[in-house]
């Protein structure tokens, strides 16, 4: 639960974030990149009981239940962060036992355990922790965007917990609990009190409420009225007041997929020995870093950092070359400081010519340096380099970038446009140019170029020819709408662009498929210029794609588009539950029809259900014909503690061993209803107001939306011109009451409520 002092993207630590000078050290192992970016394959369900991952975003904890069929096995736990990749990641055996194992909690193991990413994740709502045994992908839990903002506010024997909920949050699937054991003595009898959605709800104790927007948009209230005053003050003193939300309840009203935040816990290691945050150790190094002696000076070489996900940008490097020869205890050290982050390489000078010298380098940060830093041993190179030119040459219509890449880092590239030779000697000669960035190249024009290393070694001079005709081609197309996946296929619509010119044809086009990270997948696909749609096929079942197309003219091929939104392509096995549906409630029960055509048909089994938030889900209702693709069910009139939140239902499509799930929502939409009369004497009460269907039943009610029913009085149609009905409830005499009933609250038996509603006297 995030704190006024640790909203979501701000940091959490236990210790302070310090920084640190160049401490000289030995090797260090440095993580490479790609284990800091990797990007699981897919998102795995939400684990099914008795298996469930918990996430405790606070204090960066995982718990891991259940998985009892797999004691023994290795899981990886991996935090993932969109657009960002992986956070954080540990191993760890499962033991026997309800809990398997925990990471980053008293014996548990630390974040990093196995797996070399050696920070604790700052774990945010958003993020997803993974398990997976091997490849197998085991379960997935989505960290809820819910947690406490400010401590609990006492008033007499009643205390209030604030926070905030966010839009993706299933309100259905929430709880706020705080925990002191000291509750166990008092009328509660228990260690908690706990709050769920829904109106004030007596308890052993104590009362509880928990509503939304109460206090703005995206916010929750826990209310708790207390028996006695001692209870009240625990609560209302006790730490780490808790947010719960959970992805899915079963039919046992067990909660999966749950995140439980905490009021004030810190993050950061949990325990001895535990890797620091994100925030509170120095950036990652360079890598592949060397250092040769060229004419009495150092020319060192490095790829440049990767900063670790969710940690500072690297501001730049710290050289450091230091004598192996010492005098008394004091060893000579120069060095460069760079600002650059993308810088790959340096030389000191200055050095004396007969004396060895170790290199240290180390990334810069806001939070420090490196540490320890990475090490060089200086060494000879006798090697030349080698250069390439990218695209190699060619006849394009259009303008082009010529890249040049060397294969040492640190080597200088010259080239020059007039056939002389670049390099003479180890010199570059006087026409030539230091290559420091791709080269436009918008007339025809030959390059030669040629590398020289920081040792001095030359490499073989290199040739690329480039003819532009600068003939005009059409401009980039746009994606209408996000591409429609089929069964190994994915259907993309485009609009036609400027086709070049007044007299120049748009002749074909072509579409290449990427996955999730980027790569092309296969050979681009071709249609005709008369063609906007395209249904792409060969695609893998179950994997995400996005597409990108472009036209091509007389003159030859334009930009690619934009990349479309992703799509999923179906696999061999569909289950399609159809889309979203809103029923409108009637004044009798209403029937809907659920629609599964969508999914595979061939030698299939289907099972519909309903996904209910717990056994006394007040919007249960019964699923006939739920094992064929178009079952029905009865949208029942309303009565409370019925509420209007959407109904899901899940198919599962079974084919031999094999299953597939979807889901649907039906959302009910209730009539809008009003209390424009409210009034009180002494045996004569009267309620009265509008309903925008007629024929529906109004209940009136006092002390609360569940509270006692003074009466009901049905909808007529409203006299005209004015539209929709009316009701009004008139009680006289001792059915009036003796006092004023005070707010009053009414349903309608098609959905609609209204209240409180101050009953005045006259």
């Amino acid at each position: 639960m995030k704190s006024a002092l640790h909203e979501p993207g701000q940091s959490k630590s236990r210790g302070q974030a310090f920084g640190r000078t160049a401490i000289v050290a030995t090797v260090s192992a440095v993580l490479g990149a790609t284990s800091l970016l990797a990007v699981p394959a897919a998102n795995a369900a939400v684990p099914a009981f008795p298996d469930n991952v918990v996430a405790f975003p606070d204090r960066d904890f995982v718990t891991i239940e259940g998985y009892q069929d797999r004691i023994g096995q290795m899981a990886t736990v991996e935090v993932n962060r969109p657009n960002v990749g992986v956070v954080g990641s540990a191993q760890s055996l499962v033991s026997a036992g309800d809990v398997a194992f925990e990471i980053n909690h008293p014996g548990g193991v630390c974040w990093g355990a196995g797996t070399g990413l050696n920070v604790t994740p700052d774990i945010r709502p958003g993020d997803s922790v993974s398990i997976r045994f091997g490849g197998d992908e085991a379960g997935s839990t989505l960290v809820q965007d819910t947690y406490v903002t400010a401590s609990s506010v006492l008033d007499g024997n009643t205390v209030t917990v604030r926070g905030h909920v966010g839009a993706g949050v299933n309100r259905a699937q929430m709880e706020q609990r705080v925990i002191d054991p000291a509750l166990k003595d008092t009328s509660i009898g228990r260690r908690d009190v706990r709050a769920v959605a829904g109106p004030l709800t007596a308890d052993e104790g104590y009362s509880s409420s928990l509503e939304f927007g109460v206090d703005g948009p995206d916010t929750f209230t826990a209310t708790y009225i207390f028996d006695e005053t001692a209870a009240a003050e625990l609560v209302a003193n006790a730490g780490g007041a808790r947010a719960m939300a959970w992805q899915e309840e079963d039919a046992d009203a067990n909660r999966q997929g749950l995140t439980i935040a905490e009021f004030g816990e810190l993050g950061g290691p949990g325990m001895g020995g535990c890797p620091n945050g994100p925030l509170q150790s120095g950036p990652a190094g360079p890598t592949n870093v060397s250092a040769a002696k060229v004419n009495g000076e150092l020319k060192v070489n490095w790829a440049p950092a990767k900063a670790v996900p969710g940690t500072p940008a690297i501001d730049g490097y710290r050289v450091t070359a230091v004598a192996q020869t010492a005098s008394g205890n004091e060893q000579v050290e120069s060095g460069v400081r760079i600002s650059n982050p993308q810088a790959s390489s340096t030389t000191i000078r200055g050095l004396k010519t007969d004396e060895e010298y170790d290199v240290y380098v180390t990334s810069v940060s806001e939070v420090g340096e490196t540490f320890p830093a990475v090490h060089a041993f200086t060494q000879t190179d006798i090697t030349s380099p080698t250069v390439t030119g990218s695209p190699n040459g060619g006849t394009f219509s259009t303008a082009q970038q010529l890249t040049l890449s060397a294969s040492e880092l640190g080597s200088d590239i010259y080239y020059t446009t007039d056939g002389s030779a670049p390099v003479s000697a180890d010199m570059s000669t006087d026409h030539a140019v230091l290559y420091t960035g791709p080269i436009p190249v918008a007339q025809t024009s030959t390059f030669t170029f040629a590398a020289i290393d920081p040792s001095g070694n030359v490499s073989d001079k290199g040739e690329v020819t480039f003819t532009i005709t600068n003939d005009p081609v059409p401009a980039a197309p746009t994606f209408t709408t996000a591409p429609t996946a089929g069964q190994g296929t994915a259907e993309v619509s485009w609009t036609a662009p400027d086709s070049g010119g007044p007299n120049l044809t748009i002749l074909g086009y072509s579409v290449q498929a990427y996955t999730a990270d980027g790569t092309p997948f296969g050979a681009a696909k071709e249609v005709a210029g008369n063609v906007t749609t395209l249904v792409y096929d060969g695609l893998q079942g179950d994997t995400a794609y996005q597409f990108a197309v472009k036209a091509t003219n007389e003159n030859g091929a334009g930009p690619e588009s934009a990349k479309s939104a992703p799509v999923t392509v179906q696999g061999a096995l569909v289950s399609n539950a159809g889309p979203d549906q809103t029923v409108t409630r009637r004044i009798a029960a209403t029937t809907v029809t659920l629609d599964g055509t969508g999914s595979t048909t061939a030698g299939a089994t289907y099972q519909w259900e309903q996904v209910l938030t717990g056994t006394a889900d007040p919007d249960k209702v019964t699923v006939t014909g739920g094992t064929t693709l178009k079952p029905t069910f009865s949208l029942p009139i309303y009565r409370t503690p019925m509420t209007n939140n959407p109904l899901t239902f899940r198919l599962t499509v079974t084919v031999g061993g094999t299953t597939k799930t979807d889901e649907v929502k039906v959302t009910p939409v209730a009539d809008r209803v009003t209390i424009s009369l409210a009034q009180w004497k002494t045996g004569d009460l009267r309620i009265g107001g509008t309903s925008s269907v007629v024929g529906g039943t109004i209940t009136i009610r006092a002390g609360g939306p569940t509270g006692r029913i003074i009466g009901t009085a049905p909808v007529t149609a409203a006299a005209a011109p004015e539209t929709g009905g009316v009701y009004t409830l008139r009680l006289r005499n001792a059915a009036a009451g003796t006092t004023n009933p005070g707010p009053v609250w009414i349903e309608s038996t098609v959905g609609g409520t209204a209240g409180p509603t101050a009953v005045t006297n006259r």
